[in-house]
């Protein structure tokens, strides 16, 4: 079922659901989007007209800390870097449902663990969730043996911060005595001072639930939004300070931490690695007594040790490490949960072979130094720095850490003995960091955690027996001048003459890369251009960073291509001449290049001309205005781009080559899939779907590659990538290009058309047209909508009854596509035809989701997740007794549309998975979402809730039949986010 748009103009409540979607899809994508004019050439990026207040009721700002987390979910470039996996073994009796107790009790005590991330017009703000949601505790069995990869897998997960989903919870059971508990929170929500805080309340809560008293003693505790708001009230006072302090750090460079030419492969999936080297017993005593008799902390002495052997890694004398400071500070802070981190740099001068004491000297009184500026937000400090902050690479001044590491944090509840479990996590959130591990006491150890896409398991390995020689060295004698005091790391190398490109080289030892060229045009920057193993693997823009990360910026290409096959000559090698975009790498110019550069000085507000190698970093661009001008880029050249691209291209001459070599691999795409002829041989039954990322289409892809079936799937370019399946081709185009889809369809042996525009009618009819205009052969479904039926005079309607007036322009550009399709039918060697009419459709889809939330009955969800009273018609309002609407789950109408490619309707069948009352629905949504938002019933009708109508599916009842997990209840629930009871 569908809005009626047109028809409801007068409506105010219909008119506020509008309003509503066009400024929820203006905060998503950073850009003003009109009402009644979606076109793409209109929408205008980086307008905040519409931006509320930092400070307005009910939105908090985020702190400098959470923002950082937030940009890095929003460029997609952290993967799982930032979740926080909080895993403990419990031998012993457990109660999980206790645990579930205590849980909802510890996110009713601090509301950081309830709070979600919305932005309005691109900026982010924190919105605390009135009460508190339950988290599922979801015990699995399995023994010990498989439990490392469920426990990776689990903590890999993405989260849904708009939502307000940061923390959630695994039992894997081993036994009736013997279980392993995950936690897993976002980084944005907690830092290493929280989990203690989290650990220690929750076993006071666990044992208050397991007892049934209900009695802690826990007192109130300090909120994060008052943390938040108290930064962002003092930001203004800290500029004469941020001056001060960006002036000493102003000429500081990251250190150059370059790989061998040719990096060993690193694990695939896992950039993330670690060394380690174990110490002698007494070394971490002998280091402590060297930091009291110098007035410097163990701490200080560890740091130390790292500054000298990051000199005999890099060579470089003057030396930036990073080291985690904190907000808190005062009684008034203790107990509070939320992300108070801060990165400290500590700048230090190592040249002239100073001894370790000497140069522990320095390294303290810098340390000191860095600790006195510790209140002031480092990403505003690299603000203040501009380009000069940044490597030739882009990135940030501290890409090398140093820490202490003390016994791990277990979560102790009563009756239980806790043993600490690692669960690591795919990503190195810096590019080295060393670390003395004191956890036990009796095993200390040196270590190195590193991004292997920067050094190599080899260099790696030589720094951490650097470190570790250090640190046994200097225990033994501090007056030992440095350069005497390890053995020097191992020579990294360089090319040797005639070996290929360097970037070639780095690209090949990727696991995931089959193939890789590197040319070099007459003027400009190299082009890359890589093959995936099987297609799957990182995007262009993921194997540009690996290059930035491992290369000198002159050996640094200007973007990576992904093909399906590198074009080769009659001998064998590639032919650079038939490469896609080979020709525009020396000197972008024309219409993107100026679309680019105006982009460039709208978005920064340069206020003058920019040239084509002006740094994006030092015209005062930064992780936001990457974000603005890559949606702008978008929608105007309508190429993918995303704000992770502009940060690493800098540039708009490589911003532009990079857009332009994706312009040609669109055009070198669209050629290929446009065969003179067509073998029938390779894959016979070849079923091409329409709309294949939709809320349905997916579904239909999922279950045709499920049976093997071959599939064409047709997505827009820049979503393509998110179809990843077996048997699965992708095609890229959309219903506004009717050459496209006749090429589409004359391609295919089936076709399912899942796509479609809702509020174009006449696109949808102009795509219809093209389509069967092709269709020659095979099957033809079409997915259609219950709306076609327009307004019955009686409440059950029988499969193919005619349609009843009013029918709405959405329904009866439905009638019209059936029409053209169900003609067609039979003739001209095509096959059957059936039209699927489906109701509202329900399933754990993002674009299902929206719908939900905002399309034909989001006036009740907004009213349900907002807790405000909803209005209901009453039974026999109007002079009917019922009041609802039909739904079906989207797998089950999968199931249904993929029976009518073996058995075709030939005519209109429905598709239902049931009926609810408006009434059940309001209150599952109250009881799902947790407001118990007030019902109230009326004698008048809603023009959104006028639908009375039951829909017969006997046609195709069998695919229909609900399957585990289908239930209303149930997909309701992995639609918002919550478990239904009896289900967790």
């Amino acid at each position: 079922m569908s809005t009626d748009a047109e028809s409801a103009a007068g409506d105010g409540r219909l008119q506020l659901q509008r309003e509503l979607l066009r400024r929820a899809r203006a905060a998503t994508t950073g850009r003003d989007t009109t009402a009644g004019d979606t076109r793409a050439g209109d929408t205008r990026a980086g307008d905040t007209t519409d931006a509320p207040p930092a400070t307005e009721a009910g939105r908090v700002p985020l702190s400098r800390a959470q923002h950082r987390m937030w940009l890095m979910e929003r460029l997609g470039g952290a993967g799982d870097s930032y979740h926080v996996p909080f895993a403990t073994r419990l031998r012993g009796p457990f109660d999980p449902a206790a645990l579930a107790t205590a849980l909802t009790s510890l996110i009713a005590r601090h509301t950081i663990l309830r709070t979600r991330y919305p932005e309005r017009a691109g900026e982010p703000y924190q919105e605390v969730l009135p009460t508190p949601r339950t988290v599922p505790v979801h015990v699995v069995d399995t023994d010990p043996a498989h439990a490392p990869e469920l426990l990776r897998r689990e903590a890999a997960r993405p989260f849904d911060l708009e939502a307000g989903d940061c923390v959630r919870a695994l039992v894997l059971r081993h036994g009736s005595q013997d279980h392993t508990l995950l936690l897993t929170f976002h980084h944005i929500a907690i830092d290493g001072a929280s989990l203690e805080t989290v650990a220690g309340e929750l076993a006071v809560l666990y044992a208050a639930a397991a007892d049934g008293t209900g009695r802690t003693g826990l007192t109130a505790p300090p909120q994060y939004a008052d943390h938040a708001r108290r930064e962002h009230d003092s930001l203004p006072g800290l500029d004469a300070e941020l001056d001060s302090w960006s002036a000493q750090l102003a000429d500081a460079a990251p250190p150059t931490l370059l790989g061998p030419s040719e990096p060993a492969p690193a694990a695939a999936g896992t950039p993330a690695a670690a060394h380690e080297v174990p110490l002698a017993p007494a070394v971490p005593a002998a280091l402590r007594a060297l930091g009291a008799e110098r007035n410097a902390t163990l701490f200080a002495v560890a740091l130390t040790a790292a500054f000298a052997a990051l000199h005999r890694l890099t060579g470089d004398d003057d030396l930036v490490i990073g080291v985690a400071g904190t907000h808190r500070s005062g009684s008034a802070m203790r107990g509070l949960v939320g992300l108070c981190v801060n990165t400290l740099p500590v700048r230090v001068d190592v040249s002239g072979a100073p001894s370790f004491a000497r140069l522990l000297g320095r390294v303290n009184a810098a340390l000191l130094e860095a600790h006195r500026h510790r209140h002031l937000p480092f990403d505003l400090v690299l603000e203040r720095l501009g380009a000069g902050a940044r490597g030739g690479d882009g990135t940030a001044l501290v890409r090398v850490t140093s820490d202490v590491l003390g016994a791990p944090t277990v979560l102790r509840l009563p009756g239980t003995t806790a043993e600490y479990v690692d669960v690591p996590i795919g990503g190195a959130k810096f590019a080295l960091s060393y670390g003395l591990d004191l956890g036990d006491a009796e095993r200390p150890r040196a270590l190195v955690q590193y991004d292997a896409h920067t050094l190599d398991s080899a260099a790696a390995e030589a720094a951490v027996r650097d470190y570790a020689a250090l640190l046994e060295t200097i225990a033994a004698d501090p007056d030992l001048p440095l350069d005497r005091a390890a053995p020097p790391s191992p020579d990294r190398g360089t090319a040797p003459e005639g070996r290929p490109h360097l970037a070639e080289g780095v690209l090949r030892a990727h696991p995931d890369v089959a193939d890789a060229a590197v040319v070099r045009p007459e003027q400009g920057p190299p082009v890359a251009y890589a093959v995936l193993r099987d297609g799957v693997g990182p995007a262009g823009h993921e194997l540009l960073g690996l290059l930035r990360r491992s290369l000198p910026p002159e050996a640094v290409p200007a973007s990576v291509t992904l093909l399906d096959a590198l074009p080769r000559t009659p001998g064998g090698p590639t032919d650079p001449v038939r490469l896609p975009g080979r020709d525009v790498a020396a000197v972008p110019s024309g219409a993107r290049a100026g679309a680019v550069e105006a982009a460039f000085a709208a978005v920064l507000d340069t206020g003058v001309p920019v040239s084509p190698d002006d740094d994006f970093f030092a015209l005062g661009g930064h992780s936001l205005k990457a974000v603005q001008l890559a949606e702008r880029l978008r929608t105007e050249l309508e190429l993918p781009l995303t704000g992770l691209d502009v940060l690493q291209a800098r540039t708009p001459r490589a911003l532009t080559v990079l857009l332009e070599a994706r312009a040609a691999r669109q055009r070198a795409a669209r050629s290929a899939r446009r065969p003179t002829h067509r073998s029938r041989e390779v894959r016979p039954g070849t079923v091409l779907v329409t709309g294949a990322t939709g809320g349905v289409g997916a579904f239909v892809v999922r279950e045709l590659a499920a049976r093997g079936r071959p599939v064409l799937a047709l997505a827009r370019p820049e979503s393509a990538h998110l179809i990843a399946a077996e048997g699965v081709d992708v095609i890229e185009g959309d219903l506004g290009d009717p050459a496209g889809l006749r090429d589409a369809v004359a391609r295919a042996d089936a076709v399912v058309h899942a796509a479609c525009t809702f509020t174009r009618h006449e696109v949808d009819l102009a795509a219809m047209e093209a389509m069967v205009g092709a269709w020659r052969r095979g099957p033809f479904v079409f997915v259609s909508s219950v709306d076609a039926y327009g307004h019955p005079d009686t409440e059950r309607v029988a499969e193919e009854a005619p349609p009843h007036g009013p029918v709405s322009p959405y329904g009866q550009a439905k009638l019209d596509c059936e029409d053209m399709v169900l003609r067609a039918a039979g003739t001209g060697g095509r096959g059957g035809a059936s039209a699927v009419r489906s109701p509202i459709v329900w399933g754990a889809h993002d674009r299902l989701r929206e719908q939900l939330r905002w399309g034909a009955v989001g006036s009740l969800y907004q009213s349900a997740h907002q807790g405000l009273p909803i209005e209901l018609p009453r039974d026999g309002a109007g002079g009917h007794g019922w009041y609802g609407a039909a739904w079906v789950h989207a797998a089950a109408l999968a199931r249904a549309v993929v029976a009518c490619l073996d058995r075709p309707v030939h005519g209109v069948a429905n598709a239902c998975s049931g009926h609810v009352s408006w009434r059940d629905l309001a209150r599952d949504l109250t009881e799902l979402l947790a407001t118990r938002a007030e019902l109230r019933e009326a004698d008048t009708v809603p023009r959104d809730l006028d639908h009375r109508w039951h829909y017969d599916s006997a046609r195709l009842a069998g695919p229909l039949r609900a399957r585990p997990g289908e239930e209303r209840r149930t997909v309701l629930a992995e639609m918002t986010g919550a478990v239904p009871p009896g289900n967790g």
